[in-house]
């Protein structure tokens, strides 16, 4: 007995159909994500009992046995301290709406007097300072340039041919929206330079030629992200920290500051291991939270997922030996930004005439 065959041929009208919802779902794909990371509040809610183990912890770190790091020997008879620090957070609101206006293709450089007065003109209407947007832009630049570097590297090939054919490294920068300092050290490695020769050119100018020698002065003063010197906004970030530790220091609570934290250690391991700017020898609460250590940030805190990542890293090791602490943003944080362990402050409390004076 013959198979009756019960399969259907479709219409012209199911394949439109078909069509449609393929498009349908395509569009739904490439559908940006909204501006930020996680909502704050599923975070708090995922890691609640971790928090509080973080917040014990804290508590409890006097009568650890033998002393945790940075500790004295001698047992330690702590005093307790408790202060109100007010904070402003910046709404993710505001923040997504000047994301989009700091950032351009091929913009990677020193913003120029025109541009800096253009943004100026749209922060006034806005709840954001003309540093917080700055430094946003800054740590969006460096996302966007750490999470474009395997993009980067497969066009190696191309950008040495177009590199070859007299092409400058800065248009290549505005071409392909690749920071131009990265660019160029893709193009040595192409040229199958080693990195250790890479690293030494850059730090001595001098020894490349006529052209690669006008090519690094020429991305270096056109990228502010991956440049070579940085050590003016090191000294700021020196002297905010002190600034801090000042402050509490003038309150009468005991601590221990970086630098020494820094020394001891490398004489104990040969590496600075863990180094909050600040550790209190004293039990010290803030807004109601236990905090054994201080970090000092001196940029704003965005809620953008590399930087928080990047800081999530590097609190988790303090907060592994000490307990919950604190962040202090010179420029303030955003509302939706959250690290667990972590209360969030602002510079609103302290005096940072001594930096400003500094800055001028």
């Amino acid at each position: 007995m013959a198979q009756e065959d019960n399969s259907k041929v479709s219409s012209p009208q199911d394949d439109s159909k078909k069509s449609k919802s393929k498009q349908n779902r395509s569009k739904k794909r490439t559908k940006p994500r909204p501006y930020g990371t996680t909502p704050k509040e599923h975070i708090i809610q995922r890691n609640a009992k971790q928090i509080k183990n973080m917040e014990n912890q804290a508590l409890q770190r006097f009568s650890v046995s033998p002393p945790l790091m940075g500790f004295p020997e001698e047992p330690i008879e702590p005093k307790n301290f408790s202060f109100e620090w007010p904070t402003s957070p910046v709404s993710l609101k505001v923040e997504a709406e000047m994301a989009k206006i700091v950032v351009r293709k091929g913009e990677f450089g020193w913003l120029d007097d025109k541009r800096v007065d253009e943004i100026g003109e749209i922060v006034k209407q806005k709840e954001m300072s003309l540093e917080q947007v700055l430094s946003l832009r800054s740590a969006l630049l460096q996302q966007k340039t750490v999470y474009g570097h395997g993009r980067l590297k497969s066009r190696a090939k191309v950008l040495l041919r177009l590199y070859n054919e007299g092409v400058n490294v800065v248009d290549l920068s505005k071409r392909f929206d690749f920071p131009p300092m990265n660019i160029f050290r893709v193009i040595l490695a192409e040229k199958k330079w080693s990195k250790s020769r890479i690293k030494e050119s850059l730090r001595t100018p001098s020894k490349l030629s006529k052209r690669e020698k006008e090519e690094f002065e020429r991305a270096e003063s056109a990228d502010r992200v991956s440049n070579v010197d940085q050590s003016e906004t090191h000294l700021r970030a020196d002297l905010f920290e002190d600034i801090l530790s000042d402050w509490f220091e003038s309150k009468g609570v005991r601590l221990r500051r970086q630098t020494e934290m820094v020394s001891e250690q490398k004489l104990e391991h040969g590496r600075p291991v863990k180094t909050p700017d600040i550790l209190f020898l004293d039990l010290v609460e803030i807004n109601g939270k236990p905090i054994a250590w201080i970090d000092a940030k001196h940029f704003y805190g965005a809620d953008v997922d590399f930087q928080r990542k990047k800081m999530t890293k590097q609190m988790n090791r303090y907060i592994e030996e000490w307990g919950s602490g604190a962040v202090v943003y010179r420029h303030g944080f955003s509302e939706n930004l959250f690290i667990p362990g972590c209360t969030l402050l602002d510079a609103n409390a302290l005096d940072l005439s001594p930096l400003e004076e500094a800055s001028s």
